[in-house]
């Protein structure tokens, strides 16, 4: 490749991507450069100054300084030992001796790096300023424990993209001017700086994911939910995949006995991460203690489960479910006939059908990973905050790590989504009316496409108009005036720049797609300059267009973007296995006759929850695949013991089988919809020193045959009557399921309901614990009011993550839809 060059790190050949940070390159060859303040997907901070090397003879800092062709690096001299020692001994200055108490003891890179620079002595001192602990939405900070390296601050900016800690100033003492001259520079200026410093929060921008506790190389920041419960050295990790959201997210349930009088029950007691390589969301990270508590088999239930699916005319199920527990309600309809029910999959399902109609190929043509990787990228119909917030932060990671640009599109108007970028310069924000999607992939074929179809490049032709506009400009005239000079009263000349302004008329090419989503001509001139140096581009396509009333539509347009513009186009499944399923089962919609529910409501229910004819596990209890959004089949494995039946043991008696394991159906996925034939315990499921996910393997997609027709913009709109506003169908941030709702971090702070914009709620005169009556959809519920300060405008949200939520009765497919809201 042209952009690989080679260089030596300490006397070792590497070939290395030019332009990469020295650091990161001796990480991935697995040469050793302390760092605490670096995260390998972050930009640099400086704020350890650990990462000191010497490249060509000259000492800088391995985490901002770029490879060049021929450099020779030294990772350790004689001088940087003497910095690093000294850096250390100032990190240890007052710090708290409370070790033995410390929730990071065992884990603490102050620890590790303390003793591996062989601190044994102290030469610096100060007197110290009481601060004191916070305390932070699911979280503890302790100012006294900060070392203030900035990871916290930095994963919140670079990752996940809410901006919700800085490093702010505190008081303290003036360092003795003596250390000054007597101290290494680099550890002077650390110490100075981490002398006035603490980070600061803010609430209002916080969602809550927990990523800076993950981050955090010391115990300064911990989540209070697992504060005191146990030493880290005595948890075993079992690493997972995050079973609320299609990311599926690498992480870990960290698990031991749930009491001294206890040692064979276990329990979670906490989810922990690899921030250097994955982001996991609140989510994953708080809602873990959703597990099936069953003391033994309930043999009549287990039989009566049996004959239900024998004469069952339907299977109910969502998402929430594995890749193998999918294969094996298809097995089981398959057998009797029944018809598999799942309308999120089957929406999701017959999107990608219509899709693949245009570009060619069954599977989308992009995944997060290549967001991330993206410079240039565009939301549609995704509430990216709550819907999928590991979209969200590879939205952010495009823009502000690739030094890109962004347009979110979406008609909740979104104060976190707003911390992205430089709105106006790098990002811009369209707070559309619902209804206008079609108007805004269009205009994404109108700017990007090339060599359209003849009849869709008509019509955009057709919505072309040339208009003029007054320009303005304000332009500098050389003038020569005669002035007097009253001493001599003689007339002598005076050469002037003057400014005045110049109108001129000016024409334009106007799309009327742009007014359709309420932007005028300034906007295409914004997109102009976002462009300016743009190489690699993404559409995040999100829920809205699939439940859309014209769904078929859109999915042949995101067809056409993907097929003939520069994007590459991820569409996100909603639940966490929605494209498992779409690929496994054939779903089809209810008829009547008896039905059997798996975690869904039905004439005989198997439940995860305990509420059903027949317990079954959680997914913290289970082994299984989920093929996520990456299109990636993700191995998850078993936190918790499950004494009760599970689906496959009611698959050997309706089937007449004998698979022992679950997992045993992982290599019979099938091989038609992309699946290969590997069995479970030979996935990996692992992420590299060269920053690569070495996690499953990626479903392969076929080519199809392609049919070339779409439709005209629709111009339907939502006309709201006298007292009428916009709903829309969402959860708060980190509610996903009735799994996340059950899970105690959530389930003492539940809110379930209405939320409005602050200012909506003080319009329809609404005080905190108010109920309204909301009636939509020939249905009139009466809902708990809640203000949600992380949205504007005038449209509410009503959630659904309750199992079998009234207020799905709201709403038909589209997510939005008209209502009447009045006060209780």
């Amino acid at each position: 490749m042209s952009d690989m060059i080679t260089l030596t790190i300490d006397g070792k050949s590497i070939a290395a991507k030019e332009g990469e940070s020295i650091l990161n390159v001796a990480r991935a060859n697995n040469v050793f450069v302390p760092a605490v303040c670096y995260l390998t997907r972050c930009s640099p901070t400086l704020a350890c100054r650990l990462c000191l090397v010497e490249a060509d003879g000259k000492q800088v800092y391995g985490c901002n300084t770029k490879v060049k062709d021929g450099m020779d690096i030294s990772t350790i001299t004689e001088n940087i030992s003497k910095e690093r020692r000294a850096i250390m001994e100032v990190y240890d200055v007052n710090h708290p001796l409370q070790c033995g108490v410390c929730d990071q003891s065992g884990e603490c890179e102050l620890q590790n790096y303390s003793l591996y620079m062989k601190v044994d002595s102290q030469s610096y001192s100060i007197k110290d300023i009481h601060r004191p602990t916070q305390h932070w939405g699911v979280m503890n900070y302790d100012p006294a424990l900060c070392i203030v390296c900035e990871r916290c601050v930095t994963v919140c900016k670079d990752m996940v993209g809410s901006s919700a800690l800085s490093t702010v100033k505190r008081d303290s003492d003036n360092i003795d001017k003596v250390f000054k001259d007597e101290m290494p520079k680099d550890a002077y200026a650390m110490w100075n700086k981490l002398n006035k410093s603490l980070i600061g929060y803010d609430a209002d921008a916080c969602t809550n994911c927990g990523e800076c506790i993950s981050a955090c190389p010391v115990g300064a920041l911990v989540s209070h939910d697992f504060q005191y419960t146990s030493n880290a050295w005595e948890l075993k990790k079992i690493p997972a995949a995050n079973p609320h959201s299609s990311d599926c997210a690498f992480m870990y349930y960290e698990i031991k006995h749930d009491s001294i009088d206890n040692h064979r029950t276990k329990r979670i007691y906490r989810v922990n991460s690899e921030p250097h390589y994955s982001t996991v969301n609140g989510a994953g990270r708080f809602a873990y203690d959703f597990e099936n508590k069953v003391e033994e088999k309930n043999k009549a239930a287990f039989d009566k489960a049996v004959e239900a699916f024998k004469g069952a005319r339907n299977i109910k199920f969502n998402s929430y479910i594995t890749n193998e527990e999918a294969l094996i309600l298809q097995k089981i309809s398959e057998f009797t006939g029944a018809k598999l029910v799942n309308e999120d999959a089957r929406r999701y399902q017959e999107f990608l059908k219509n899709y693949s109609k245009i570009s060619g190929k069954t599977l989308y043509s992009s995944k997060l990973s290549d967001v991330h990787n993206s410079n240039f990228v565009i939301s549609v119909g995704a509430y990216l905050k709550s819907d999928l917030p590991n979209a969200r932060y590879a939205f952010n990671n495009s823009v502000v790590m690739n030094k890109g640009a962004g347009l979110y599109f979406h008609p909740v108007a979104d104060p976190v989504m707003e911390k992205i970028g430089k709105i106006g310069k790098t990002t811009d924000f369209i707070y559309h009316a619902p209804m206008v999607e079609e108007s805004i992939l269009y205009f994404i074929l109108y700017k990007f496409g090339k060599n359209l179809p003849a009849e869709v490049q008509s019509y955009i032709d057709s919505k072309k108009e040339i208009k003029t506009k007054t320009v303005t400009e304000v332009v500098k005239e050389n003038v020569v005036e005669m002035v007097v000079d009253e001493a001599t009263g003689e007339e002598k000349e005076v050469k002037k720049v003057v400014s005045k302004n110049v109108s001129t008329e000016v024409s334009y090419e106007m799309v009327s797609f742009v007014e359709d989503f309420g932007r005028d001509e300034k906007f295409l001139d914004l997109v102009d300059e976002m462009l300016a140096k743009k190489d690699a581009f993404s559409l995040i396509v999100g829920e809205d267009l699939i439940t859309h009333p014209n769904s078929e539509n859109l999915a042949k347009l995101c067809g056409l973007i993907d097929a003939y513009t520069d994007f590459n186009v991820v569409i996100i499944p909603s639940q966490t296995n929605t494209l498992g399923v779409a690929q496994i089962c054939t779903l089809s919609s209810e008829v009547d006759g008896l039905s059997v529910g798996y975690n869904m409501k039905a004439d005989f229910e198997l439940s995860a929850l305990g509420d059903g004819d027949l317990d079954v596990p959680a997914l913290n209890q289970q082994e299984g695949t989920f093929t996520n959004i990456d299109k990636k089949v993700i191995p998850t494995n078993a936190a918790l013991e499950f004494k009760g039946y599970t689906l496959n043991e009611v698959a050997n008696e309706v089937l007449g089988c004998d698979v022992e394991y679950t997992i045993d159906y992982t290599v019979k996925l099938p091989i038609n919809k992309g699946y290969k034939t590997v069995k479970f315990d030979d996935l990996s499921n692992h992420f590299g020193n060269d920053q690569v996910e070495y996690r499953g393997y990626e479903i392969n997609s076929f080519e199809v045959l392609k049919k070339e027709r779409v439709k005209e913009a629709n111009t339907e709109r939502l006309v709201l009557e006298e007292n009428e506003i916009v709903i829309y169908k969402a959860n708060p941030i980190n509610q996903f399921n009735e799994f996340t709702a059950i899970a105690h971090e959530f389930k003492e702070k539940l809110q379930d309901g209405i939320f409005f914009s602050k200012e909506s709620f003080e319009n329809l005169g609404l005080v905190e614990g108010d109920k309204v009556k909301v009636n939509a959809n020939n249905q009139e519920l009466t809902l708990n009011a809640y203000v949600d300060i992380q949205i504007k405008g005038n449209i509410s949200y009503v959630s659904t993550f309750m199992k079998n939520s009234s207020s799905n009765a709201l709403f038909n497919s589209y997510r939005f839809n008209k209502a009447k809201v009045a006060k209780v």
